[in-house]
């Protein structure tokens, strides 16, 4: 199966690249950036492209590329940090301009490149560097310019380079997929034989190998990921091989331990475990307010809960599967190779505990390559029905990370019976399928309110709506003022310890979806 690989130097937006790549039919593998070119498999390589990165070509621990990957006998694209890293390591310059280029930027050209091929002139691209090229290195040709009159496109005829400035994998750059499709169908000559289909299949593999005849175990958590790992590890594995286990840590969802249940038996599951870990997971939350350490404490619960019901059990030497999902891993700073920058810990990545486990080899993670609505068709192609793999995103760590401040059984409680109300009325008002994800947030503050004659003093909560494509990024999601209104009354009507209802209106950046 022709494919292209993507040599990762750190940026947030590496596997987008290789997920846009796979939309149109052709399988990507990203390898770290440094990696040599003795060791890189080129067999059915059709291309390959340099990713971006959080670093200069200055900085004293910058990614390297090995010079010998230039002069492999395939097409290369540079994007951003992969144009600058090649320029500069070839005899160019790169400098810090005075004018940086983020955001939207006009491009011209300059000379006919097949990497634009019927892409008018002065299209608007996407930039997020601030430095750029000073002066081309020798044998270079400039084919764009931006608006500020730096080189955005070159083209090098004896390493069959093409380097851009600009960001053709994020959705606000105009023609993006065109130009990602030019240089994968034009250019490189590759076959579109890629699908999620075809994606079971080398899951399914690659789970058999690693596994073996081991047995596995994941730890459901509710949300679809888990779920949709476990409709896999079904597929590929028999049922008495998998051991399912969904651990209850008081920080669910209302009636989340029931749909479960319901959910895994459906999928064939021989091997199904439900622990009560409340009494577990609330104490240890018990004044700790800061969202790293409740992560780290809930991530370690986990596993300490896990083992001890393994004990509890006959499921020796088993391998411990989970549900993470690439950009769990890049906000982490897990990407593939080890230049990427933590944006926020994951439960199921950063824990202590789990990153033993992660260096012994005793943890498959067979989401890592995807994005969430990636996760979502892999569902669906698995058969997992519509209704299951359409939910909203949920955390792993659950209300943990929903409640700002210390975690109690109290506030859980009352964020519980709000978010249920929030998420009813979203699918009474036909809202739900339109929304990427939806939930409520408790916050730490009380506010003055009134009741009738008395006076109150209840909690804020705030309501979080945003659509997306993959998670990178996230816009809110516009109500008609009416619904919010008619939303927030509801709420405060019926769950009376909050006093208080306001609508979160921060994209993704600045924010992160999530509160913590």
């Amino acid at each position: 199966m022709d494919k292209v690989l993507i040599l990762d130097f750190g940026s947030q937006t590496t596997q987008l690249i290789a997920r846009r790549i796979r939309e149109i039919g052709v399988y990507t593998e990203i390898i770290s950036g440094d990696t040599l070119h003795q060791d890189i498999d080129t067999q059915n390589v059709r291309g390959i492209i340099f990713s971006g990165s959080p670093y200069s070509v200055y900085s004293e621990d910058a990614p390297q590329l090995d010079p010998e990957i230039l002069s492999l006998p395939v097409p290369k694209l540079g994007i951003c940090y992969g144009l600058q890293r090649v320029t500069h390591d070839l005899g160019g310059t790169v400098e810090r301009k005075h004018t940086r280029e983020f955001g939207r930027s006009r491009i011209s050209f300059r000379i006919p490149h097949p990497l634009f091929h019927t892409i008018p002139d002065r299209f608007v691209s996407w930039m997020s560097h601030g430095d750029s090229l000073d002066r081309v290195a020798d044998g270079f040709e400039l084919v764009a310019e931006s608006e500020n009159h730096h080189p955005a496109c070159v083209w090098n005829e004896r390493y069959n380079f093409t380097g851009i400035q600009f960001h053709p994998e994020v959705s606000h750059c105009e023609y993006g997929m065109k130009i990602l499709e030019n240089f994968v169908f034009e250019i490189c000559q590759a076959k579109a034989e890629w699908s999620m289909e075809r994606y079971v299949e080398l899951a399914g593999e690659d789970i058999r190998k690693k596994v073996k005849d081991r047995p596995v175990l994941l730890l459901i958590s509710g949300g679809v990921d888990s779920t949709v790992v476990g409709g896999l590890l079904l597929s590929a594995l028999p049922a008495e091989q998998v051991h399912l286990m969904y651990i209850d840590t008081g920080l669910m969802r209302k009636g989340e331990s029931e749909r479960v249940a319901t959910t895994l038996a459906s999928l064939g599951a021989k091997n199904l475990y439900l622990i009560n870990a409340e009494d577990s997971f609330l104490p240890a939350l018990a004044g700790v307010s800061d969202p790293e350490e409740k992560r780290r404490i809930i991530g370690d619960m986990f596993i300490s809960v896990q083992e001890e019901e393994i004990a509890k059990r006959t499921i020796e030497n088993s391998i411990l599967a989970q549900g993470t999902l690439y950009t769990d891993l890049i906000e982490s700073g897990k990407g593939v190779g080890t230049k990427a920058q933590v944006i926020k810990s994951h439960h199921n990545v950063r824990s202590p505990l789990v990153e033993k486990k992660r260096e012994r080899g005793e943890i498959i993670e067979p989401l890592s390559l995807l994005y969430k609505d990636e996760v979502r068709a892999l569902g669906l192609a698995l058969g997992i029905d519509q209704k299951i793999v359409g939910r909203h995103p949920f955390p792993g760590p659950g209300l943990g990370v929903r409640i700002l401040g210390e975690v109690t059984k109290e506030k859980c409680d009352i964020l519980r019976d709000a978010d249920a109300i929030f998420i009813q009325e979203l699918r009474l008002r036909n809202l739900y399928d339109k929304i990427w994800q939806a939930f409520c947030v408790l916050l730490p503050v009380r506010s003055v309110g009134v009741a009738g004659d008395a006076r109150e003093y209840g909690y804020v909560l705030a309501l979080r709506a945003i659509i997306s494509a993959d998670g990178m990024t996230a816009d809110v999601y516009p109500f008609e003022m009416q619904d919010i209104l008619e939303i927030s009354s509801i709420i405060t009507n019926k769950v009376h310890q909050i006093g208080r209802v306001v609508y979160d209106i921060s994209s993704k950046p600045p924010a992160t979806i999530e509160w913590e």
